[in-house]
């Protein structure tokens, strides 16, 4: 035991990853991963002028991955990952959410694995990927975000406040604690939340750790592992990471193809033609590409917020895809802190955060330099959410003259269409339904100087899905 207690609480001054060896499955280990923000970061990694990870930057996050789970974990599988909440972090005058911990996580939830069932007590399916928890508490969403609905509760897929508003980020973490199940609690969130963390639960459970005092930049991994016997140590790592500067180069690149596969459809709605009414209010000038998230259901009933291993191969090879076929000038998602009910996980947790559509289009945000949003003034659940997206991009002027890309879900892309089709008192062919196979589309919706309405999927992104490796990349 002895032993044991020196070689946890004896490693801040660690310096490499042959120097300190893989945590004790047996343990209770909080890990913490710190991701760059404006304030603490790597010269490199953040994009001051929209707060995004850079090149760099999620570079580092692929290979952070690698080294947390060869290093830290010793490959064997996480228990948990809890990511910042991206609405509790506004950056810059324009703020923007603070995407950089997600994006700095999700490659190492890849290399994990999840077991879902289409019911409990049913065979389940194991998928190459792990959920990430980063939805508010309970009555915790920051001002001018939609409160979930009561029927999709969140408390099971809790991430990070910045500020811990509630203290509700000691509240998981000495939750994890009590309920005693050893295994790997991955959080990642800037430095000053996790130095915060840190400390609160140091102090609240008085394990007198010897803790950082200061930033001491991204390739630091904290952890507090705490024994059967309820002492608990410090360990540091230092990845010693040296990412390049480039954008992340997939071997083999993904198969492209020059045909989409989906059924061709196109819908006109001009102003004064069979019945057609320019709406008030309708932007103009406006291009706005829907793409759903990367492949997330590698079983029809397989769904826990994240998409699969193939899904981050698609992700990646989006800005290489896509180039040439769009420009947009920014890129919007739905707020992935946004529960979903999915399949159900051995404990028979069915709510996940809908982190898949964000994570899909942050690697071309990353590598065209965009600004990213997120949709955060209604919930994509609701009934309502159809007309109340149609209202948010397309009515009152604020995306005139502006090229968006959107990720979002297939299920409600042609609901939106058609909302957005009723308003013009159109009275043709809907918008087709989206097939759950096809993650290739790309459905561009067009309204000119004057108003006039086309919608139509002639364009695709050129990824063959069924080329895609069922693991992640490896960097």
């Amino acid at each position: 035991m002895i032993l044991a207690l020196t070689l946890l609480a004896g490693c801040e001054g660690c310096s490499g990853s042959n120097t300190t060896a893989p945590l004790s499955a047996d343990n209770i280990n909080l890990i913490f991963v710190v991701s760059p923000d404006l304030a603490y970061n790597a010269p490199g990694d953040i994009n001051p002028s929209t707060a995004n990870l850079t090149n760099q930057g999620l570079q580092r996050s692929l290979l952070m991955a690698t080294y947390l789970k060869k290093q830290v974990l010793g490959t064997k599988n996480v228990t948990g990952i809890y990511a910042l909440e991206p609405m509790t972090h506004l950056q810059t005058v324009n703020n923007y959410p603070d995407m950089a911990a997600l994006v700095t996580i999700q490659p190492f939830a890849l290399l994990n694995q999840m077991a879902l069932s289409s019911a409990p007590g049913s065979t389940s399916y194991i998928g190459n990927n792990y959920p990430i928890n980063a939805s508010y508490a309970p009555g915790f969403n920051p001002p001018g975000v939609a409160t979930p609905s009561p029927s999709l509760p969140g408390p099971g897929c809790q991430g990070l406040d910045f500020n811990d508003v509630g203290g509700n980020n000691v509240a998981l973490v000495t939750g994890i604690v009590t309920a005693n199940v050893p295994g790997f609690y991955v959080f990642s969130a800037p430095w000053e939340t996790i130095s915060a963390l840190m400390a609160n639960i140091d102090n609240l459970k008085g394990y007198n750790l010897t803790l950082p005092t200061s930033y001491s930049g991204p390739n630091r991994v904290y952890a507090i592992s705490i024994m059967p016997s309820g002492s608990a140590g410090l360990v540091a790592y230092n990845s010693n990471l040296n990412p390049p500067s480039s954008y992340p180069v997939l071997s083999p690149p993904p198969q492209l193809i020059n045909s989409c596969a989906a059924q061709p459809f196109s819908i006109t709605a001009t102003g004064g033609v069979d019945g057609v009414v320019i709406p008030a209010g309708i932007n103009t000038n406006q291009t706005l590409y829907m793409i759903r998230h990367a492949e997330a259901h590698p079983t029809s009933y397989y769904a826990d917020g994240n998409y699969v291993g193939a899904g981050q191969w698609r992700a990646l090879a989006l800005p290489n895809a896509l180039r040439g076929k769009i420009s947009p000038d920014q890129v919007y998602s739905i707020d992935p802190s946004q529960v979903s009910a999915g399949t159900v996980s051995p404990s028979g947790n069915r709510y996940w955060s809908n982190v898949a559509p964000s994570l899909t289009v942050q690697p071309y945000a990353i590598a065209n330099n965009l600004p990213f949003h997120l949709v955060t003034s209604f919930l994509i659940s609701d009934t309502s959410s159809p007309q109340l997206a149609g209202d948010f991009f397309f009515r009152g002027g604020k995306f005139t003259n502006q090229t968006v890309l959107l990720g979002w879900q297939y299920t409600q892309a042609p609901q939106t269409i058609n909302a957005l089709l009723a308003s013009y008192n159109y009275g043709g062919t809907p918008a087709p339904d989206w097939s759950a196979t096809d993650y290739d589309s790309i459905w561009t919706v067009k309204i000119d100087a004057k108003g006039n309405l086309t919608v139509d999927n002639a364009k695709c992104e050129g990824i063959d899905s069924a080329a895609l490796p069922a693991t992640a990349p490896q960097f």
